[in-house]
């Protein structure tokens, strides 16, 4: 296993963030995770460069917004405002005791809370899209995680090391292999200017004129494999429903079905959780436009897993954001929320670029 976690680490230091001497690193994580973040550490001394690790524990999110008055919820403390401007590459890393913990918390205090860190995402994304900063968040195979995904620990970690290639003997070979496929699609995307979606309670279009789709092959997300861009604002018109779970700090939301007038969610219901969706999408002005609509890449994720990590990469899905979208797209939504819903294209679900049939029961045609 420590062969493992230096190989997962080579391949987050060297390939997803490219650390070089000087920079500094900060490596988040849970305390489960430590095999890992240690693993991390070293790799980061060895390019010259300066980790700061930031391990969290167990239960102090859940007593924040516990026991947090107003004041403290808006509070944002001066040395993550520095970290956020100061920092050259970060590394975060979840390994949860526990993917509920937050479930049954005030969703008022966590939209408020989401609102008032709004400007630090804003500030991560856009030095991001500026090459000032780069990130990548990944997870450590927890109990938690295998039991939301109805795995043995065993099979959880077997299935998280193929999702990110790490069981071959080059991982990182395979992920540029990957990224040259999705240059083309991302080629054939970048010269068009509408999309439109159909499937089961979905017909939905949107309009991606002066926008830039991005080629994801793990250096934002590992596991990665997807293809996206954020719409034009105004643009979204029609409806769409998500037959996959959406999870958000541990609450689930299921059978989402939106409806959208120019580019805004005009009516919203849903299945399960709909009193907590609503609260989420009505935190800031933002939270009710599309920050992204992408196409889900990874054949080796065939499961929903409950990790929003994993399920929006589904091989044959699509997922749109509400909320903030992704500046080195064009895109100029702002929000404190961005919540990836995710829905199956195997069952006829079809993707029209330009009025151009491109893809059907999640299978790309060019």
């Amino acid at each position: 296993m420590q062969t493992l976690w230096k190989k997962y680490a080579n391949v987050l230091v060297d390939y997803s963030t490219k650390v070089k001497k000087g920079d500094l690193v900060i490596i988040r994580g849970d305390a489960l995770a430590q095999p890992l973040i240690q693993a991390v550490y070293e790799e980061v001394l060895k390019k010259g460069a300066f980790p700061i690790v930031r391990a969290s524990l167990d239960g102090v999110n859940e007593s924040f917004f516990r026991l947090a008055s107003e004041e403290q919820l808006d509070y944002i403390d001066p040395f993550t405002e520095l970290e956020y401007e100061k920092i050259d590459k970060i590394i975060s890393i979840g390994a949860p005791y526990n993917t509920k913990n937050l479930a049954k918390s005030d969703s008022a205090k966590l939209a408020r809370r989401s609102k008032a860190t709004k400007h630090l995402s804003n500030k991560l994304l856009q030095r991001a899209a500026e090459g000032k900063l780069d990130w990548v968040i990944c997870d450590f195979p927890t109990n938690a995680l295998a039991q939301e995904g109805k795995m043995s620990l065993y099979d959880y970690e077997q299935f998280l090391f193929k999702a990110c290639y790490l069981h071959l003997d080059n991982p990182v070979a395979k992920w540029v292999e990957i990224g040259e496929q999705q240059d083309k699609l991302v080629e054939y995307f970048n010269n068009t200017s509408k999309l439109r979606i159909t499937g089961d309670r979905t017909d939905i279009t949107f309009s991606t004129v002066g926008r830039k789709w991005i080629n994801c092959c793990g250096s934002n997300n590992f596991p990665d494999g997807e293809v996206f861009t954020s719409p034009v604002e105004d643009s979204a018109e029609g409806g769409i429903y998500f037959d996959f779970p959406a999870i958000y700090r541990g609450n689930e939301v299921q059978g989402i079905y939106l409806e959208l007038k120019n580019g805004k969610v005009v009516h919203a219901k849903a299945e399960k959780g709909e009193d907590f969706f609503l609260n989420m999408i009505n935190q800031d002005e933002g939270a009710r436009l599309v920050g992204e609509i992408a196409v889900g890449t990874n054949e080796m994720i065939q499961e929903v897993t409950g990790n929003i990590l994993f399920d929006e990469k589904i091989g044959g899905s699509i997922h749109m954001a509400l909320g903030s979208s992704y500046p080195e797209t064009g895109g100029k939504n702002q929000s404190g929320l961005h919540w990836d819903l995710i829905k199956n294209m195997k069952n006829g679900g079809q993707i029209f670029a330009d009025d151009k049939l491109i893809y059907e029961n999640g299978k790309f045609l060019i």
